[in-house]
């Protein structure tokens, strides 16, 4: 076995489905991609793909090679993003991977990296899913919660994200306001949708109020402060991000025990790379004026 061309077509043709689909990922004709496919298969002795009027479906030897090629490709993929970020030159992709929960204060700080720096392209990827450092996903992550633990990660404390408790000048109009704790059950919520939620507010929160109580349920942070403005019930919000959103009360200031710890996370790999670490102090020192 020592083609990586006809096992990347292979890849390639799985991953899409379609001998078409794959000459054009690949930039080449689609007999050639067929001819590899045929090359491969006999030098393997085994058919790897099912074919069939709507493309091709690989077998059980298909997936067992691709399993491999598909790491493979992530490997060069990794390698590839490696290199690019350990020049010593403040330039190049950088990608950013944040809570939206502070996304206004990020996109500010990074655009403001970006007039000190005009030769880097950002990328800002925010999302449920942690994106990989150690596959070049992203280059520096603000995580949530416990500090990551990976071998390869190096871990920062960031900020405290305090959160209070708010409501719209509408639902305080129409339900009133809560003044104590013993309160709350009388009232509505705006919550995340995972049920499962670590957050500390969270779980606070369906410890002290009825499960009838808690009548929004989204999963994006930004459908949630939506509802809450929108007078669907009461949620948490954090400073930071409210203030991006004046016209919310502050129904109950924030407390310790719904405290959020954040950490700036970088692969070993690239940490030391003037980039990353005119990024790090350039974010470290914009924090230092986000509200608190």
């Amino acid at each position: 076995m020592n083609n990586w061309d006809e096992i990347r077509t292979a890849y390639h043709v799985a991953r899409v489905g379609t001998v078409s689909g794959a000459a054009e990922v690949l930039g080449v004709h689609h007999a050639t991609v067929i001819r590899h496919i045929d090359a491969l298969e006999k030098q393997l002795g085994e058919k790897l793909f099912h074919r069939h009027a709507r493309g091709y479906a690989t077998t059980e030897a298909g997936r067992d090679l691709l399993t491999v090629a598909q790491t493979t490709e992530d490997q060069f993929a990794q390698l590839a993003n490696r290199i690019r970020g350990k020049g010593e030159t403040v330039s190049g992709d950088l990608a950013i991977t944040s809570l939206a929960d502070i996304s206004v204060q990020m996109v500010q700080s990074m655009v403001d990296f970006q007039d000190l720096y005009p030769d880097v392209t950002l990328r800002f990827l925010t999302g449920q899913r942690l994106f990989r450092l150690d596959y070049g996903e992203a280059h520096v992550a603000v995580r949530a919660g416990t500090a990551p633990s990976q071998p390869d990660y190096v871990v920062q404390p960031f900020i405290d994200l305090r959160h209070g408790l708010y409501a719209s000048a509408g639902y305080a109009a129409a339900k009133g306001l809560p003044e104590s704790d013993a309160d709350l059950d009388r009232h509505h919520f705006v919550v995340s949708d995972e049920t499962s939620s670590r957050a500390p507010y969270s779980q606070w929160l369906q410890r002290v109020t009825p499960a009838p109580a808690l009548r929004f349920r989204a999963s994006d942070p930004a459908a949630m402060y939506q509802a809450i403005g929108a007078g669907a019930g009461i949620g948490f919000v954090s400073r930071v991000a409210a203030s991006s959103q004046p016209d919310l009360i502050e129904v109950m200031p924030p407390r310790p025990e719904w405290t959020v710890r954040l950490w700036l996370v970088t692969h070993i790999d690239l940490h030391r790379s003037l980039k990353i670490q005119r990024f790090l102090s350039h974010l470290k020192e914009a924090a230092l004026g986000w509200p608190q």
